[in-house]
């Protein structure tokens, strides 16, 4: 089940149930089934208090994935994402308007990023941030079908 909540934030307006349809669609294409997933929507307050709290980082960031894609494997039921999404709106916003895109544009993408990070995709490494950026290309692109 995928669930949308705001904490401290207005909700972004968008159908939800297009949207699930358009993530499970997403993560079928890396052979994964969506379990429970909430989305936490923010301000950069929030996502820096859990950040600090739980990463011990001490910064702002537009998502923090929480995978618990380990407890799936644990049930046997390896093909099945779950996770908590916190999605910093304020920063969205802010790169929305450094990077001149639409914030509709950018808050999808970030919506999708965390998606990708359950599905096994990560940017940290060497090149790993060009195979994000191409996971997110084909991922925005399922959505405006």
């Amino acid at each position: 089940m995928i669930t949308y909540n705001a904490d401290g934030v207005k909700m972004p307006s968008f159908r939800h149930r297009e949207y699930n349809t358009w993530i499970k669609a997403v993560a079928a294409t890396y052979g994964k089934r969506v379990g429970d997933i909430a989305y936490i929507f923010c301000n950069d307050e929030k996502i820096l208090e859990v950040n600090r709290q739980y990463l011990q980082h001490d910064y702002y960031t537009d998502i923090i994935t929480f995978d618990y894609c380990d407890d799936a494997l644990l049930t046997g039921k390896k093909d099945t994402i779950a996770g908590d999404l916190f999605i910093s709106i304020d920063t969205v916003r802010s790169n929305a308007e450094q990077q001149k895109t639409a914030y509709e544009d950018e808050l999808n993408r970030v919506i999708i990023h965390g998606i990708l990070h359950l599905c096994g995709i990560n940017d940290k490494g060497p090149g790993e941030r060009e195979i994000m950026e191409a996971a997110e290309n084909k991922a925005l692109a399922m959505l405006k079908k």
